[in-house]
């Protein structure tokens, strides 16, 4: 019973620290308005992660992985969105052509 506790708070600590770990990153990015040093390629991949992590919380009915990494996705998908939308106002700007 006691380890069960533990297990549960771990496990709530290690999800609060993985949904709130994006957060600093969405923020730099909207106040300078620049997302050029973001790894395009590292967060595809985050976000594959995160949405096999869903599917396999769900496939387990486990509600606390799917959940907590929906939020992740959520997250890191926004990381995604301002990357692209800041470097398309970045070549319209510039006048630059697109991909």
């Amino acid at each position: 019973m006691a380890q069960s506790l533990i297990a549960d708070v771990v496990g709530t600590g290690a999800a609060l620290c993985s949904m709130t770990s994006f957060i600093p990153q969405i923020a730099k990015i909207r106040r300078e308005r620049d997302a050029s040093s973001v790894s395009l390629k590292m967060y595809a991949v985050t976000v594959t992660g995160f949405s096999l992590w869903i599917a396999y919380g769900l496939m387990i009915g486990s509600w606390p992985v799917a959940g907590s990494n929906l939020v992740c996705l959520a997250l890191s998908a926004t990381i995604l969105i301002l990357k692209w939308r800041y470097a398309t106002g970045a070549r319209l700007a510039t006048g630059e052509p697109g991909p």
